[in-house]
């Protein structure tokens, strides 16, 4: 069983910068590719960025590309999500996931082996 937990969600303004942390421990989570996911109010959860275990896989939403950057730290199980230029819509609750298959599989939510509980990312104009 794999354990996630996020870190680093708070408030931020308008072009602002903000960095998430996810920490995975248990079972075989260094294998896994992992990433985020978020859910604004209102909306189903979507597809933000992934990354293999081996780091040579990188995936982002269209809607991030060229303002966040996920990363990872495979001696201590940690991935990252570095945001950038936020923007209103860029707020929602941010979930860490992790699964073999994650990029395969970032839009089919229901299949996604392991999720973390959220951090909430509020950006106000």
């Amino acid at each position: 069983q794999v354990q996630l937990v996020e870190s680093g969600g708070g408030l931020v303004q308008v072009g602002g910068s903000l960095r998430l942390s996810c920490a995975a421990s248990g079972g075989t989570a260094s294998g896994y590719t992992m990433g985020w996911f978020r859910q604004a109010p209102g909306k189903e959860r979507s597809f933000v960025a992934a990354i293999s275990a081996s780091r040579t896989k990188i995936e982002y939403a269209d809607s991030v590309k060229g303002r966040f950057t996920i990363s990872r730290d495979s001696a201590q199980n940690t991935v990252h999500l570095q945001m950038d230029s936020l923007k209103p819509e860029d707020t929602a609750v941010y979930y860490c996931a992790a699964d073999p298959a994650l990029i395969t599989n970032r839009a089919r939510t229901g299949v996604v082996d392991y999720w973390g509980k959220g951090t909430l990312v509020t950006v106000s104009s």
